[in-house]
């Protein structure tokens, strides 16, 4: 297993410094083989252009009175078996004196053999009846012979000459030549043909010379490719590895540590602000769940404070009564009244606590079309009870819709009404609850001119067993809970609670709904 594990490393590196550079190599020797091949191509079409070329005109400069002295010699198809026949006759023609030739062809007393050619070279004539007369048998190369359709389509599409139009075909014996084609008596007669052809393996090897050459210098590249791209890889990856030993530098402890905003490489700039936003809001949850951990135990050090207190009273109540206390009614009355009072507190205590937990786990109220303005007239008995000599008014604006929790919003309308009560002297005091429309919004606001509060306490009112005055809320019984579970209630309406206030000159509780 572990060979191959090492043979898979090495195949596929995880490194990305050798990713990056076994891939950048890898598509650079594509990119060059690739080159190669085309240059390798190019170069052969054009040394068999060049090289049919030549032969074209070649050709044009053979001696016009030579080449139709060979149509002289009627092609018969006994020439070629026949060794004393004269196609085959190995007397040269003299190309200085061709017409010494032809006397002593007509005289008889010598015969001509084929025209002798370079050792490479192979020279047929295609007659317009089919014959195929070939002229370097002894001298030169075999002439390689088409078939009769491909010389017919030779002549039909090659009535004007074609300088660098060649084919390659092989001969018998198994060599490759490049043969070009040109008309016998003109560039517009092409009933008979000159076939010149050369070998192509020399030329083949100067372009198989090149390519070898192209090799060896791209191998070479691709060395020296290598040595300066370690170098410069490394200083790309810098910053990276610069990434990589802050990150390991990081921890719950030291989240404010931020990668620099800037440093030369988009993609790593990028990189660096989207790790600067995740500490940031790692950060900002870390300070959360520190928040939430403190107030949490401090919730549940009030709470046992608050539930302590009623029950040392009813202790201490139960210890009077057993003593004897109970014999006395003088006594017994007021002791049981009292626990009755401290069972009261205990009671609401549990039942503000249960509902606070409620609407912390699952925040979801029955919602129907409710008429603030009813509902609050509905309430207004209750609420001048509560009020005792305090002086109360109401100012509702008629027919204001609300997709509410009827029972809830009863809630947060007595909480803060009590908590006006609590803060207004019971014979000076004075409240006011109004009710308005404002940008599709219904509106509860409840006025009163108590003591107010301080600037240092009003960010935490909403606050869990927060009292901003310790002694009125003990004597009343508050336990800080009202406006925690108000601004529970409106944040599952989808609303809001805003306060004004300032010392010495009451305080106003706005309530925000979505209206309809």
């Amino acid at each position: 297993m572990s060979s191959l594990r090492r043979l898979r490393t090495m195949v596929s590196p995880r490194s990305l410094r050798s990713q990056l550079l076994s891939r950048s190599l890898f598509i650079l020797a594509v990119l060059l083989i690739l080159i190669g091949g085309l240059q390798y191509v190019l170069m052969i079409n054009f040394l068999y252009k060049n090289q049919a070329e030549s032969m074209g005109a070649q050709i044009l400069r053979f001696p016009r009175e030579m080449l139709e002295q060979m149509e002289l010699y009627p092609y018969h198809p006994t020439d070629s078996a026949n060794p004393n026949s004269q196609a085959n006759s190995t007397s040269p023609i003299n190309p200085a004196n061709p017409g010494n030739s032809d006397t002593n062809a007509s005289s008889g007393k010598s015969k001509r053999g084929p025209f002798l050619f370079l050792p490479d070279t192979s020279l047929a004539i295609i007659k317009s009846d089919g014959g195929f007369l070939n002229r370097s048998d002894q001298s030169g190369l075999p002439a390689p012979q088409l078939s009769s359709e491909q010389y017919k389509s030779i002549r039909d599409n090659h009535r004007e000459e074609r300088p660098g139009q060649y084919r390659i075909v092989k001969d018998d014996n198994g060599n490759e030549q490049l043969i070009v084609f040109r008309p016998l008596s003109g560039p517009g007669a092409w009933n008979d043909i000159v076939q010149l052809g050369v070998l192509a393996a020399p030329l083949k090897s100067v372009a198989l010379r090149q390519l070898f050459i192209f090799i060896c210098l791209a191998i070479l590249a691709l060395l020296g490719g290598l040595l300066l791209y370690l170098p410069v890889l490394k200083r790309t990856l810098k910053p990276l590895d610069q990434m990589v030993r802050t990150v390991e530098e990081i921890n719950a402890g030291n989240l404010d540590h931020r990668f620099p905003a800037s440093l030369g490489q988009t993609e790593i700039d990028r990189l660096a602000a989207s790790f600067n936003g995740m500490l940031e809001r790692l950060e900002c949850s870390f300070k959360s769940e520190r928040e939430a951990k403190e107030q949490m135990r401090r919730f549940i050090a009030d709470a046992s404070h608050e539930l302590r207190t009623p029950l040392t009273s009813i202790h201490g109540f139960l210890e009077v009564l057993l003593r004897g206390a109970a014999e006395r009614p003088d006594q017994l009355y007021p002791a049981l009244n009292s626990m009755l009072g401290e069972s009261k507190r205990m009671k609401k205590l549990v039942e503000d606590l249960l509902m606070l937990a409620k609407l912390d786990r699952t925040p979801v109220v029955q919602r129907s079309d409710v008429l603030l303005d009813a509902l609050i007239f509905e309430m207004e008995p209750h609420l001048r009870i509560l009020a005792g000599e305090r002086t109360v008014s109401f100012h509702l604006e008629p027919q204001l819709h609300a997709m509410c929790d009827s029972d809830k919003i009863k809630q947060v309308v007595l909480n803060l009404f009590h908590n006006a009560v609590q803060h207004t002297d019971p014979a000076s005091g004075m409240i006011r609850i109004t009710l308005s429309s404002q940008n599709k919004h219904a509106i509860i606001a409840i006025e009163d001119n108590g003591a107010g509060i301080t600037g240092e306490h009003l960010p935490h009112i909403f606050e869990r067993f927060y009292r901003s005055d310790t002694s009125r809320a003990r004597k009343h019984g508050g336990f800080g809970l009202g406006l925690s579970i108000t601004q529970s209630i409106l944040s599952a309406h989808g609303g809001e609670i805003r306060v004004k206030s300032q010392h010495g000159q009451g305080s106003t509780f706005e309530v925000s709904l979505p209206s309809l």
